[in-house]
């Protein structure tokens, strides 16, 4: 069979290219909720835990977060997957895509907080004291003196774990999500062609991940020169 016509019996006949288009979207869809979704924890846990670590406060909130990093950075994501669909919402009628979502956002939210609190915690010690010397609490200078600090100097890695995590999404389908490689995994089963459908959904991600790749580089520039302004 020619390129032509496998081409045609994979992605033409049928309209089998939907399968794809589908799938790209829920990919998409569980990523960018699964992004927001992280981006909140991480940066919850990334506070308590710099919070105890200058401040001894906070202690059993700081041993939770402790837990949950281990844990969660310890165990693969596919496994997390599963026991968050088959065991804990075993038996409660949710939608796949919503277990998807808490399953990667919170695999994302533990490699988010670390990235936070490392720069958090790579301010120097002098501008939280300084921010008490013009009389706001704790809280106020981590909010106005910290934090627009550290978030300047971690965007471009939140940027790439927001990239690892689109590509992490593509194990959905364990639990039967008919995400971008589960729409090629359908084309195949119908064809019985494995090369065109893997070869698309192989090119469907290299195309997202060098965009945003281009994208954080952009980023990584214009900060750059923010900084030698």
């Amino acid at each position: 069979m020619g390129f032509a016509e496998s081409f045609r019996q994979n992605f033409i006949e049928a309209d089998r290219w939907r399968y794809l288009w589908d799938g790209l979207c829920t990919t998409l869809l569980i990523t960018a909720l699964a992004v927001c979704l992280g981006m909140i924890l991480g940066f919850l846990v990334a506070i308590i835990r710099s919070t105890y670590l200058r401040t001894k406060k906070l202690l059993i909130p700081d041993l939770i977060c402790r837990l949950y990093l281990t844990v969660i950075r310890g165990t693969p994501v596919v496994v997390q997957l599963l026991i968050i669909y088959f065991v804990i919402f075993a038996s409660v009628p949710v939608s796949k895509t919503f277990v998807a979502v808490i399953a990667f956002g919170i695999n994302s939210g533990a490699y988010v907080a670390e990235i936070v609190r490392g720069g958090i915690m790579s301010i120097d010690v002098g501008q939280l004291e300084a921010g008490r010397s013009l009389g706001l609490n704790y809280p106020q200078t981590m909010l106005y003196i910290i934090m627009p600090q550290a978030f300047k100097n971690v965007l471009p890695a939140l940027a790439n774990e927001a990239i690892v995590l689109l590509k992490e999404t593509s194990v959905a389908g364990y639990i039967a999500i008919a995400d971008l490689t589960k729409g090629g995994d359908i084309i195949r089963s119908q064809t019985f062609s494995a090369f065109l459908p893997l070869l698309a959904v192989a090119v469907i991600y290299l195309v997202m991940v060098v965009v945003l790749t281009r994208l954080v580089g952009r980023l990584e520039r214009r900060l750059a020169a923010n900084d030698r302004r």
